[in-house]
C-alpha cells in the first residue's frame, strides 16, 4: 500500500449508507446523533457518497466534520455518479427513502471525476478527502454496460486518480464495488492503493472472496476494507440479504446455527462477525453504518470483545467458516 492512511486506529469506522436514508427516513437531528456517537466513542474513519440519498449523505458527514480538527480523521467518499439537481417529482426511484432532489448518470471519464471530487468537496465543506473509491463499477450496477464504463475508467478515472495523488491532492484510492472482478480488473490495469469490497466477505458468506481476492490483493499490496460485514444488516437479523428482499437458500439456516454456538460461548453471531472479517490479514477496517447511536456502541464493544479461541475451532469443525479462511487468533 502506497499509503498506510488507514492504521490500526482505524479499524472500526462508521459507513454513510444509512444515515443516507437506505432503509428508513432518518432525519437529520438522528443522523448527527449517530455521528456524535461515533466521534464520543473515537471512531476516526468516516465513508460516504455522493450516491447516498442522492447527495444527503455526504451533505451530512460534512456538516458534522467540518467542525473537527481535519488531521484527526480519515475520510473516503466516492465517484462514478454525476448529479443535478431536478424537481420533486422528477426524482427516480432508488434504494433511498428519504432522497434529495436529484437525477443522477454513471461517468467515469477523467474530467467527471474531477467534477464529482471538486463538488464533494463542496458539499462536505472539508478541504481534502482522504481517500476516493471509483463507485460502483461493477456489473451489479451498470448492467452489460461493464465493460465500456470499464475502457472509460481505465483511460479516465484510474488514470486521474493516480495522478491527483501523487500529487498529494488526495491521499489514496481504489474500487467501492459489490463483486470481486472489478477489484481483480483494477489490480490488472491500475494502481490502487485501498479498494472497498462490499457484500463479499462475512462470516456467512466468505469462500469465493478467500480463493480469488484475498491472493490478488496480497500479491498486488493492495488493501481492503470491508462493506457490509454483516450482508446489510441479516446478520442482525434483518430480513434482507446484500441489500436485496431475496435471502440465499441456506443462509438463514447458518445463521441460526453460529447464533446458537455464540450463545453458548456467551457472545453474538454480530460481534463475532466483527472480528471474522478483521482476522484476515488484507482487511484493514470494517465500516458498519448506523441508524441508532446504540449500533455503534455494540459495534465499538464487538471490537473489544474476548471471543474464546474454541469458538472458531468449533465453527470450522462444523464447517460454519471455510478451512483456508483467517480467524481471530
Amino acid at each position: 500500500m502506497k499509503s498506510d492512511i488507514l492504521t490500526e486506529k482505524h479499524q472500526l469506522g462508521l459507513g454513510g449508507v444509512a444515515i443516507g436514508t437506505a432503509f428508513e427516513a432518518l432525519t437529520d437531528g438522528q443522523s448527527y446523533e449517530v455521528l456524535q456517537k461515533a466521534w464520543d466513542l473515537g471512531i476516526r474513519y468516516y465513508d460516504t457518497s455522493p450516491w447516498y440519498g442522492l447527495t444527503k449523505s455526504e451533505r451530512r458527514f460534512g456538516n458534522f466534520l467540518h467542525g473537527q480538527n481535519r488531521d484527526e480523521f480519515v475520510l473516503s467518499t466516492k465517484v462514478g455518479r454525476l448529479f443535478v439537481e431536478v424537481p420533486e417529482d422528477e426524482v427516480p426511484p432508488t434504494m433511498w427513502q428519504d432522497p434529495l432532489p436529484f437525477d443522477f448518470e454513471h461517468n467515469y471519464t477523467a474530467d467527471a471525476i474531477k467534477r464529482s471530487i471538486e463538488e464533494s468537496l463542496e458539499r462536505t465543506r472539508l478541504g481534502h478527502i482522504d481517500i476516493v473509491y471509483v463507485h460502483d463499477l461493477s456489473e451489479d450496477q451498470v448492467g452489460d454496460r461493464y465493460d465500456y464504463f470499464l475502457k472509460q475508467a481505465r483511460a479516465g478515472a484510474f488514470k486521474v486518480l493516480s495522478e491527483l495523488r501523487d500529487q498529494g491532492v488526495i491521499k489514496a484510492w481504489g474500487m467501492g464495488v459489490n463483486k470481486i472482478e472489478p477489484i481483480l480488473d483494477c489490480i490488472d490495469s491500475a494502481d490502487p492503493d485501498i479498494c472497498l469490497s462490499a457484500t463479499q466477505y462475512s462470516i456467512l458468506d466468505h469462500e469465493d472472496a478467500v480463493d480469488r481476492l484475498l491472493p490478488a490483493v496480497k500479491k498486488a499490496g493492495v488493501k481492503l476494507v470491508s462493506g457490509a460485514g454483516y450482508n446489510s444488516g441479516f446478520i442482525n437479523g434483518r430480513p434482507r440479504f446484500n441489500y436485496k428482499d431475496v435471502i440465499p437458500k441456506g443462509m438463514t439456516e447458518k445463521r441460526e446455527k453460529i447464533s446458537e454456538i455464540a450463545k453458548r460461548y456467551e457472545t453474538t453471531i454480530t460481534h463475532a462477525a466483527l472480528q471474522f472479517v478483521l482476522a484476515a490479514d488484507e482487511f484493514v477496517s470494517i465500516i458498519p453504518g448506523a441508524s441508532q447511536p446504540e449500533q455503534v456502541e455494540d459495534n465499538v464493544k464487538a471490537l473489544q470483545e474476548n471471543i474464546p479461541a474454541d469458538f472458531w475451532k468449533e465453527l470450522q469443525s462444523q464447517g460454519l467458516i471455510y478451512e483456508k479462511a483467517q480467524v481471530p487468533s
